[in-house]
């Protein structure tokens, strides 16, 4: 009897204490995962108000500009508008090199694009308007060098190299002088070589002008990490 007594309170406590680590390792289990999930939800929860932030950054932004685009759009209407222009000419009449609106006497100013023929046209324009008589235009077309470099997330000018040798008096060649250096366009004289007498003159001209790619924007994307 003190036997199957002594069984059964030995079954007893080693059931209990299969009970014990089963409720343990259970406990301990469930514990981990609740350590593991919290983890989680807490990097999640960073991550959303990461996100969240940048989403607000990136709408203030924009907001801001949307109000400066409004402001610029309104500055230039107001500034093509202008009339006397820049120049003191007409903005709504295209008669003398003065003449134009002021978003064309810029565009003049300071082309987007290469373009080394009509550089030779302004120029031939320019020399008859003096009373003088052409006798070369020359400088190396890089028109296909800048193909791929008419647009720039940071424009710069570029200069146009070019050489005109003319001839006339002397008056002339100086006043030539002086509407390069007055023009709205920029020119830069490098050199100057002058034969003749005052009446009959020859005159060979190295310089530059200039030209500025048109500034490319883009809009990218940002990955939240």
């Amino acid at each position: 009897m003190a036997r199957t007594t002594s069984f059964t309170k030995r079954s007893l406590i080693s059931k209990a204490n299969s009970t014990m680590v089963v409720a343990t390792t259970a406990a301990a289990f469930v514990l981990v995962f609740a350590l593991v999930a919290g983890k989680s939800l807490i990097g999640q929860a960073a991550y959303q108000n990461k996100v969240i932030s940048t989403k607000k950054t990136a709408l203030m932004q924009l907001e801001a500009d949307l109000e400066a685009r409004d402001r610029l759009q309104a500055s230039y209407k107001a500034f093509v508008a202008a009339n006397p222009n820049v120049l003191g000419g007409d903005s709504t009449a295209n008669v003398t090199d003065k003449d134009g609106d002021n978003a064309k006497l810029v565009l003049d100013a300071l082309p987007s694009k290469y373009d080394f023929p009509a550089l030779t046209t302004s120029l031939e324009k320019i020399i008859q308007g003096q009373n003088l008589q052409i006798m070369n235009i020359s400088g190396t077309d890089l028109e296909a060098a800048q193909a791929g470099k008419q647009t720039s997330p940071t424009p710069t000018p570029v200069a146009m190299p070019f050489q005109v040798q003319v001839s006339g008096s002397y008056q002339s060649i100086q006043n030539l002088t002086s509407v390069f250096m007055n023009s709205i366009r920029p020119f830069q004289i490098q050199t100057m070589e002058i034969s003749g007498d005052e009446s009959s003159m020859t005159a060979l001209i190295s310089a530059q002008t200039f030209f500025q790619p048109e500034k490319s924007l883009s809009i990218k994307t940002e990955v939240v990490q």
